[in-house]
């Protein structure tokens, strides 16, 4: 493509994917698939590396994060971003609507709307386009996180025309419910603490030097508020919140217009009812007297608005007595810590347990069995232990105690250097086995074609299989005593369990499921060892000697070898057919020998991986970033940010076809 023609198509690009951003997250009236959108998305990321000239700072692409920032700049509101006053009985709002009555002429209305529990930030748009993004902070001064405000999906780098020539927005950074417990179950599976909450998790995210980490989150945005404002004139909160949606802004979709205590409160009672269905954490509902002019006729009070007043929920939480604590095994291995409580109401639920996270947060909380707690429950999120009533103490406490032992197997509970899990590292784990067994037998592993999800969770439930062994011992006439099982369906999995017992020694090493272990580094491992044997024996020293392989990942393979059951495990396999073929020694010239290459973008007729096997038959070492190290970068299309860094290193560049020549020579 010419560079006038990607000039166009990129301008094109820009202006479709912000109509379909619009018509998603503010109308919520999807015109096209996510695929199509996706496809467009990529399309304009493509071109923009191809030609860097053209790229916009408001364009869409924007939103996959940049380079991450050594702090963050402080930047100073042009208006103060005030704080509301709480309220929390219907008394209170009977008093509040009375002091409004006396000081208003006649009769006036409210915008009520859900208060979100997520980070107040303001936007700062010129002229239309995004400029700043600020934390609150202490309401005159907050901090400049526009980089990491800019990867959220929901937040316009630029308005939809016409455009004022200076809006101020103030909203919340929130994180929707299904995607905060999506990110706390992936920091548990590598180990990280969780988030308490959804807010921490929003605040956590946006305070993250690194935009990429952000933009990883899955953050939202919804507006509610005005600071400095050049355009056209607006009489009330209604009347803005109709304005934002227009320019391409999301505001939250239950705001009402209401009159009187009886309507307000029955608003209130309408959102608190159906909050646990709401896909957002709420804690209240916001009250704003909807004209601005009677808001500037009410005026303000130190740093909060007397026209607005935050009308919360009951609490969600209570004191109660921690009885016991027990250890589950995640799937992933993870021993985690769960509080047996005396029951207690909270919100309308009995609570019995509570999540307790990990060792650290116990030491933290200083927590004993026997204490007063207070616990804490928000919407769907599980009830968190949240402090300890130190005052209600007797002395008689009991210190809790992480088992050694894994609770589900007896296996040996290990925790490794900078990790905030305890874990079980025994294979054969029952509290493991399934998701093991679904890596044992997939298609990058032992690929067992034909095993599914379905035939490992029916073998499980009716105890036909408690090791990776076990699967070697089915027979047809097992499988056919199970419900709705035909013959010709018998046979052919037998017939697949049966063949891959001839595996080689990569995919062997990966099937264990080690943790830190992937295809790359089983390949490494099986190419350095030669044979199992020599893998089984390895020690540190020798572990760290393999390409790619430092200490986080040896100390992973040495706690996994070092258990006696994985050793078992792997003797019952050997003894039942299973056979880890060595790799074979690569019998062409080794013209690469002691090169390091790293291989970038799409190339002409070989795959990826492809072109990564024909370096190491050659002797070649392949990495995944470059480096000083490295030797050269080997070039497709569409070749991104390695080709920059190259080109900043001096590192020679290779075509797919220059590599070819190079190892015909």
């Amino acid at each position: 493509m010419t560079g006038p023609a990607a000039k166009k198509r990129i301008e094109w690009l820009i202006e479709e994917l912000w109509k379909h951003n619009y018509q998603y997250y503010v109308l919520d009236q999807p015109t096209i698939s996510d695929e199509h959108y996706d496809r467009l998305f990529r399309e304009l990321l493509d071109l923009e590396r191809e030609f860097p000239q053209f790229q916009s700072p408001h364009s869409p692409s924007q939103k996959v994060g940049g380079m991450p920032l050594k702090k963050f700049p402080k930047y100073k509101h042009r208006e103060m971003m005030l704080s509301l006053q709480n309220i929390y009985s219907e008394d209170e709002l009977k008093e509040v609507v009375e002091r409004w009555s006396q000081t208003l002429p006649g009769d006036f209305s409210v915008l009520a709307e859900p208060k979100f529990d997520g980070l107040a930030v303001e936007l700062v748009y010129e002229n239309g386009l995004l400029t700043v993004a600020a934390t609150r902070g202490d309401g005159e001064t907050g901090e400049d996180v526009t980089s990491n405000v800019k990867t959220i999906r929901s937040v316009p780098l630029r308005l939809q025309d016409p455009a004022p020539a200076l809006l101020e927005v103030r909203g919340e950074v929130i994180l929707l419910k299904e995607d905060f417990q999506r990110l706390n179950a992936e920091r548990a599976d590598k180990g990280e603490a969780l988030f308490a909450n959804p807010r921490n998790a929003a605040a956590g995210s946006i305070r993250q030097l690194d935009p990429k980490i952000a933009a990883a989150r899955s953050l939202d945005f919804f507006c509610h508020g005005l600071g400095t404002y050049e355009g056209p004139a607006m009489q009330s909160q209604h009347e803005m919140l109709a304005y934002f949606k227009e320019r391409g802004l999301r505001t939250a979709p239950l705001a009402k217009k209401l009159t009187g205590v009886e309507q307000i409160h029955r608003y209130y009672r309408q959102i608190e009812e159906t909050r646990e269905n709401l896909p957002y954490e709420i804690d209240g509902i916001v009250l704003k007297v909807d004209a601005f002019a009677l808001q500037r006729q009410l005026g303000f009070i130190a740093r909060s608005p007397r026209w607005a007043f935050a009308y919360k929920f009951a609490a969600q939480e209570g004191n109660t007595k921690l009885l016991d604590v027990i250890f589950q095994v995640g799937r992933t291995g993870a021993i985690t810590p769960v509080a047996v409580l005396e029951p207690i109401p909270i919100g309308g639920v009995t609570v019995s347990r509570a999540g307790l996270h990990n060792e650290d947060q116990i030491q933290m909380l200083d927590l004993k069995i026997g204490d007063t707690v207070v616990v804490k429950r928000a919407g769907d999120v599980i009830p968190d232990v949240q402090a300890v009533v130190a005052a209600a103490r007797t002395g008689r406490e009991k210190k809790i105690v992480f088992p050694s032992k894994c609770p589900s197997c007896g296996g040996k509970v290990v925790r490794l250097e900078g990790e905030a899990a305890h874990r079980c590292v025994n294979v054969a784990c029952p509290a493991q086995l399934a998701e093991r067994l679904k890596h044992f037998v997939s298609k990058r592993a032992l690929n067992i074609e034909g095993l599914g999800d379905k035939w490992i969770e029916l073998f499980l439930e009716k105890g036909l299989v408690k090791h990776y062994s076990d699967l070697f011992d089915l027979t047809e006439k097992d499988l056919l005593k199970l419900e709705r099982q035909g013959e010709k369906s018998a046979q052919k999995l037998i017939a697949a369990i049966d063949q891959s017992r001839q595996t080689t020694l990569e995919r062997f090493i990966y099937a264990m499921g080690m943790r830190f272990v992937g295809e790359r580094t089983a390949e490494l491992l099986a190419n350095h060892f030669g044979s199992l044997e020599t893998f089984l024996e390895a020690d540190e020293a020798k572990l760290l000697q393999v390409e790619e392989v430092g200490e986080i990942v040896t100390k992973s393979i040495l706690e996994f070898l070092s258990d006696s059951h994985n050793l078992k495990e792997i003797e019952r396999l050997l003894k039942k057919g299973v056979n880890p073929v060595p790799p074979e020694k690569s019998d062409k010239p080794q013209a690469l020998d002691g090169a390091t290459f790293v291989v970038t973008g799409t190339l002409p007729t070989l795959s990826r991986e492809d072109a990564e096997r024909l370096i190491r038959e050659h002797g070649g070492k392949v990495t995944g970033s470059v480096s000083k190290k490295t030797n050269y970068l080997v070039v497709g299309e569409a070749a991104g940010s390695k080709l920059d860094k190259a080109k900043t290193l001096g590192v020679p560049l290779l075509s797919e076809k220059d590599l070819l020549e190079l190892l015909e020579k």
